[in-house]
């Protein structure tokens, strides 16, 4: 078990499904969900209880690969949205695999495979220790699963919204053309909305500041880094209502 414990009680950690695909063009690269999964199991080990919200964009991208091949936009979501449930088994097998107690629930009902989300059910296997994994976004169209995870993190009053990304946090530009672009430790939800700060979407920001729930913007490629955001360190970019950085 890690040495360090958890700053954060109960938290949800939002992985794209791109952050599956590690060196891959699409699909699931085995070796980093493996990695990702042995830091959730740590995290879970440093006593936070953990549920993840998991995108699908490494199997289909709704809007663009349904616009390019002429699909309507909610047939292209509902596609979307099943993407995620992929994932999610994918994430579950590999957490049981690891020792881990899991349960993937879905906004679409499927019981042939998993459970529907029921907070009350979702609730209780997290106060078992157990590792929730939402799948299917909200269960509706024009909703990302940015919102689904700020969505589902009000619903089970987590502590914190924990954002795994490809990069180290939020800049005041483009690091990549930018030169100057400097980040930014601390922002606040009004900045995010007011600068377009790419976070999370309008519709997810908003939730987490009616909420008051923070986000946690930050890099995991970074092997361990994971442990560390919950351990508390100062990495990545964390949005709240005051306090901002510069």
């Amino acid at each position: 078990m890690p040495a360090a414990t958890a700053k954060y009680k109960r938290i949800l950690i939002k992985l794209s499904g791109e952050a599956l695909m590690g060196p891959e063009r699409f699909g699931l690269d085995p070796s980093t969900v493996l990695q990702i999964c042995t830091e959730i199991r740590d995290v879970r080990d440093m006593g936070a209880e953990v549920t993840v919200v998991v995108g699908g964009g490494n199997i289909f991208r709704g809007l663009r690969q349904s616009k390019a091949a002429g699909v309507h936009r909610v047939t292209g979501d509902t596609m979307g949205m099943l993407a995620t449930v992929i994932n999610a088994l994918a994430l579950q097998d590999t957490l049981e695999g690891l020792g881990v107690y899991t349960r993937v629930m879905t906004a679409i009902r499927m019981e042939a495979v998993a459970e529907p989300y029921i907070r009350r059910r979702a609730m209780r296997h997290v106060e078992k220790g157990r590792v929730v994994i939402f799948a299917a976004g909200t269960g509706h169209p024009f909703f990302t699963t940015d919102t689904a995870a700020a969505l589902r993190a009000s619903e089970i009053e987590a502590d914190i919204v924990i954002k795994a990304t490809n990069v180290a946090g939020v800049y005041t530009a483009d690091p990549d053309t930018d030169p100057s672009a400097r980040k930014l430790d601390r922002v606040t939800y009004l900045q995010v909305l007011s600068q377009d700060l790419k976070v999370m979407d309008a519709t997810a920001t908003s939730l987490c500041k009616d909420t008051g729930i923070p986000i946690l913007i930050f890099d995991l490629r970074t092997p361990g880094n994971l442990v560390r955001v919950v351990a508390g360190e100062p990495l990545g970019t964390l949005v709240t209502s005051g306090d901002p950085d510069g």
